[in-house]
């Protein structure tokens, strides 16, 4: 099993619009952040991880060929804003992608993309528009997904949840201001950690800053923990002399083998 990191910024993306900051600036291209969004390579399939609006862009720039399922954390612009840039993967394939999302947010995919994801509107002749079959999810309810077994993770993320999950020695988490008892208990024995951390400092309402996603990682007591969803805040190399061992910040490209059971 395989973990690519196709984005790892915040909403803004970095570099951020009209900014010229250190970051923004940098020479070094881990510094360029697209938005939150991974692939996880698995025997019998990709499993996409979000679909943020650079998706098109991650996609062939990581050379990925196929997508055979799609995991939504939630319903935020930044991570489903890129969904009709699948459509090529249900034209090659000629049949529906599943989309495994939390349970109910189906109304709302519905109301913002109707013609993805409303059954009853066809494609007219010659022209294509995705096609996907949606399967809702509840918090430490398995799913099977590409023949592997996933257990949903909700986290808070102010009013909304953001679901991560653990599919074998891999935790998952985006989005996300804390690590709940059950969520927390659930994570305990994996050997590769993502969380999501903005910055240092400040604490923001709804995401771990770095020293909270530090003090979680502990916590966890994960081999390697991976930050992601970082903002034009922290630059790369200051995170890698800063950062403890055993955490280390993503970047957009980063690939990681998944030890297996």
């Amino acid at each position: 099993m395989k973990l690519t990191f196709l984005g790892t910024g915040t909403s803004f993306g970095v570099p951020v619009i009209g900014c010229s900051c250190p970051r923004c600036t940098s020479d070094d291209p881990r510094d360029r952040r697209t938005r939150h969004g991974a692939l996880l390579t698995l025997p019998e399939g990709n499993l996409l991880v979000d679909a943020p609006p650079e998706l098109r862009l991650q996609l062939v720039k990581a050379g990925v060929r196929h997508v055979d399922a799609v995991w939504f954390t939630h319903l935020h612009a930044d991570h489903v804003h890129g969904a009709d840039d699948l459509r090529i993967f249900r034209f090659r394939a000629k049949k529906d992608m599943p989309v495994h999302c939390p349970e109910g947010s189906h109304y709302e995919l519905l109301r913002r993309f109707p013609y993805v994801f409303d059954e009853a509107i066809q494609a007219p002749a010659g022209s294509t528009i995705p096609q996907f079959r949606l399967y809702g999810f509840n918090g430490f309810e398995p799913q099977t997904i590409l023949g592997r077994k996933f257990l949903p993770l909700p986290v808070p993320h102010g009013s909304t949840t953001v679901y991560g999950f653990r599919v074998g020695r891999l935790g998952y988490i985006t989005d996300g201001k804390s690590l709940p008892p059950r969520t927390l208990e659930a994570l305990k024995g994996v050997s590769i950690l993502v969380l999501n951390a903005l910055w240092w400092g400040n604490p923001h309402p709804t995401h771990f800053n770095v020293d909270e996603a530090v003090d979680a990682a502990r916590t966890v007591g994960a081999g390697r923990t991976f930050l992601t969803h970082m903002t034009h805040e922290v630059g790369h190399q200051e995170l890698l002399d800063t950062l403890p061992a055993g955490v280390e910040p993503a970047y957009d490209g980063l690939t990681v083998e998944i030890p297996e059971d």
